[in-house]
């Protein structure tokens, strides 16, 4: 199996609304991009998979020195070895890597947020760096292109918070922000217990409308013309913005579920996205956030 085809295994196997983007990339754009993803997992894998904090760390200090040694020609890993010539020909840079490993760092280091503030710094290290990263494969020729990728990168990030609520649960984590389930009235232990009330779906509308508002904010921060480049990413938009309405249409029952879309409706929502364009409208999806 070469690197190459050791990314598109990963990233087929995840069955992750990134891999319908892929699909109407140009072969070159499209093995970065696979292998950009494919990173991701392989250092997101490191914190879902072991149980000892030690050798987590350890792995993640491991990928850390592969990003050095892409840099100098000496990648060992698939992932890197796919990786590795793609950097400077869309001008990623090694720190972007490791912002990335640093996220999954800080889920060895805390599970909670005090405050959106300090969530929000985490979402850029898993999400939004990845997001311009993303956006310079994809394509992009104008300075304002990084600042909606990473304001995109945010709203899957909150996307995912929703929808794995009852998941990462069940690992002891809760991404909330503690200052906010204290003003919604939601005690830790009843999200740790799945237990649902209206004060947690009151919390939970405010969560959707921050993250709608993050998609019309990424949406308006995107020059035309980067449009039709930025496609894929857009194709993500709409897929996980279809998935937020989805849980807020089925009453965020999500403490004890794992709500998804059908890969034939996320295919659909990909291939409606490209025809077009890239023209999008989001319909709302509840209560606004205030703050």
């Amino acid at each position: 199996m070469t690197p190459d085809q050791y990314c598109q295994d990963k990233a087929a196997r995840s069955g992750s609304s990134f891999y319908y983007s892929f699909l109407f990339l140009p072969p070159e754009r499209r093995r970065a991009i696979t292998a950009l993803y494919a990173f991701c997992r392989e250092v997101d894998d490191v914190v879902d998979e072991c149980t000892d904090v030690g050798v987590a760390q350890a792995k993640l200090d491991w990928w850390r020195q592969q990003v050095g040694r892409m840099a100098q020609g000496q990648a060992e890993h698939p992932v890197a070895i796919a990786l590795a010539p793609h950097l400077p020909t869309y001008g990623i840079e090694p720190a972007q890597l490791l912002a990335i490993i640093d996220g999954m760092d800080m889920d060895l280091q805390q599970s909670r947020y005090l405050d959106y503030p300090g969530l929000k710094r985490y979402c850029w290290h898993v999400a939004g760096v990845v997001g311009e990263a993303s956006a310079a494969i994809f394509g992009q020729t104008q300075p304002q292109t990084p600042e909606y990728a990473r304001e995109l990168g945010l709203a899957f990030q909150l996307t995912n918070i929703i929808r794995d609520i009852g998941d990462d649960a069940r690992r002891g984590r809760i991404y909330i922000p503690v200052n906010e389930l204290q003003q919604f009235q939601v005690p830790a232990s009843d999200i740790l217990n799945g237990k649902y009330s209206d004060n947690f779906l009151a919390l939970m509308r405010f969560q959707a409308g921050r993250a709608h508002e993050a998609y019309v904010r990424a949406l308006a921060l995107l020059p035309d013309e980067d449009r039709r480049a930025q496609r894929p990413g857009l194709i993500m938009a709409a897929i996980y913005h279809a998935l937020l309405r989805e849980i807020v249409l089925d009453d965020f029952q999500v403490l004890h579920q794992r709500i998804a879309l059908t890969p034939v409706r996320k295919f659909w929502l990909a291939w409606k996205t490209w025809v077009r364009g890239g023209r999008l409208r989001l319909p709302g999806v509840g209560a606004e956030p205030s703050a």
